[in-house]
């Protein structure tokens, strides 16, 4: 068997058809949108628009979001269709291996690692934090100790302590892991709570903001392009066309989880329809409020604020600050934020453990990562594996660790996605589509150049990052995938 042999197309559409022996089908159309807003407004949104604005774009980063939306949605069209032309679970792992081959579907499988699994560590890490900003300035009580929520690699600023573990990071992940063992369902219906109360808050601090606006703090729009040097020494573009590009590819991130959405087809109804809605659906109700957001929050306060008084509690501080009684505001934010990273964190790990099941069905994996509970029909073994992987990541890691990984990964996947709708187009021009990719190739290839403009303008660190984490990856496929694949033994 060749290292680019395909998965054939009626092998899958008979695991998709399988419906009694595998997951249990209990997902509808608007749980999927719930579900990709739920993994979209999170860590991204509250966090990464002040990085950006301070780092890269000032108030054009309103265009970085625009930028990076036309991006996804193009990529969004090409999962679309392939949702619905091969509803099995493993998202762009699978639609890969139909199309380009094994090993591919394993450099895209290993990939998705970066974006669900240690994403979902960078998010439990803020979760930590931010749960601390609730004890204190919310319900008035005693932070955790410094110890107990930071890793061993990380020390009090004033040098008196260490870090031991970041309990609180692991109990999240243990909590929604459990959660998701325990039903798809049930995470849906907690996920879709959680979803309400974040966007009724966004949409608060849009209304509420406005008013705030100070027309100056977005004067010039595009600021003049210069170099921005952090507070850790790293240079930025600042301004001008490369500033807008890397605000673009920082604020990526806060559109990372509407492919999730894919990932779930083998859970949901009818999937055929529900899949494209779910997807395009998520996206489109998320962009608006980005742009919104990012408007209102660059009129409040000024580049220089995000710099000084930034980071993880930019919007927190900014309406503190600029916005004269509406201290409940804040409060109210810091609660969203949490139970937004708490709906990124359950998309993550189900997108995480739904990837392993596929490549575990193919051999890819041991068969531990593809058995079901007798009960709840989830793939509970894969869960509690990846509850040991994300939660010691999670307790013993800094969430710096990582930088834009997660970011140059998925966009990595997003490319391979579109490049595979023009595959299967050749390949198997009369395979059903309930959903159809406008304009191929156009629509494709847009979306491999707009996924690869973000990539330029995340830097080559990135790059090298990627290339060592893909290194590793074939290191486990040529030692154990590629001998246990069960390809070899299907015609």
């Amino acid at each position: 068997m060749g290292l680019f042999t395909k998965k054939p197309m009626h092998l899958l559409l008979e695991e998709a058809g399988d419906s009694g022996k595998g997951l249990k089908r209990t997902l509808s159309a608007g749980a999927l949108v719930a579900l990709g807003v739920g993994a979209i407004i999170g860590a991204g949104l509250f966090v990464r628009t002040a990085a950006a604005a301070a780092q890269n774009a000032g108030p054009s980063v309103t265009i970085g979001f625009i930028i990076a939306a036309i991006g996804c949605a193009l990529a969004g069209l090409c999962y679309a269709e392939l949702s619905s032309s091969i509803p099995i679970s493993g998202s762009a792992y699978t639609y890969t291996y139909a199309t380009m081959g094994e090993l591919m579907a394993w450099v895209i499988g290993w990939d998705l690692v970066l974006e669900y699994a240690v994403g979902a560590a960078t998010v439990g890490i803020a979760w930590s934090e931010y749960l601390n900003k609730l004890l204190v300035e919310v319900l008035h009580i005693a932070p955790i100790p410094y110890e107990w929520c930071h890793s061993p690699f990380q020390s009090h600023p004033d040098g008196t302590v260490n870090g031991i573990m970041n309990l609180p990071a692991l109990f999240i992940v243990g909590v929604l892991s459990l959660l998701l063992i325990k039903g798809t369902s049930e995470s849906a219906f907690v996920n879709g709570v959680i979803v309400i109360t974040k966007v009724a808050i966004v949409i608060l601090i849009i209304v509420l903001g406005w008013g705030f606006i100070h027309e100056a703090n977005h004067h010039p729009y595009i600021p003049e392009a210069t170099t921005y040097v952090d507070h850790a020494g790293i240079s930025h573009s600042f301004g001008g066309f490369w500033g807008v590009i890397g605000a673009a590819g920082t604020v990526f991130f806060a559109f990372i989880g509407f492919d999730a959405v894919s990932t779930a087809a083998q859970e949901t109804k009818n999937p055929k329809t529900a899949m494209p809605i779910g997807i395009l659906g998520s996206l489109a109700v998320c962009t608006i409020l980005y742009i919104l957001f990012a408007h209102v929050l660059t009129g409040i306060a000024p580049v220089e604020f995000f710099r000084t008084k930034g980071g993880e509690a930019s919007v927190v501080a900014a309406i503190s600050e600029y916005m004269t009684g509406y201290g409940w505001l804040a409060k109210l934010v810091t609660v969203a934020i949490l139970a937004g990273f708490s709906s990124v964190i359950l998309v993550m790990l189900l997108g995480q453990s739904r990837v392993f099941y596929s490549m575990s069905k193919d051999g890819l994996l041991p068969k531990m990562f593809s058995d079901l509970h007798p009960k709840f029909k989830t793939p509970y073994k894969a869960n509690l594996v990846i509850l040991v992987i994300v939660g010691l990541f999670a307790a013993f890691i800094p969430g710096d660790v990582v930088g834009d990984m997660t970011s140059i990964g998925t966009l990595f996947a997003f490319m391979l996605v579109c490049i595979a709708v023009i595959i299967l187009r050749k390949t198997d021009p009369d395979l059903p589509r309930q959903f159809r990719t406008p304009w191929v190739p156009l629509i494709p290839i847009l979306g491999v150049a707009a996924c690869g403009l973000m990539i330029l303008g995340l830097g080559w660190t990135n790059w090298l990052r990627l290339f060592g984490w893909l290194a590793l990856g074939f290191i486990i496929y040529f030692g154990y995938s590629k001998k246990n694949s069960h390809l070899k033994d299907s015609k």
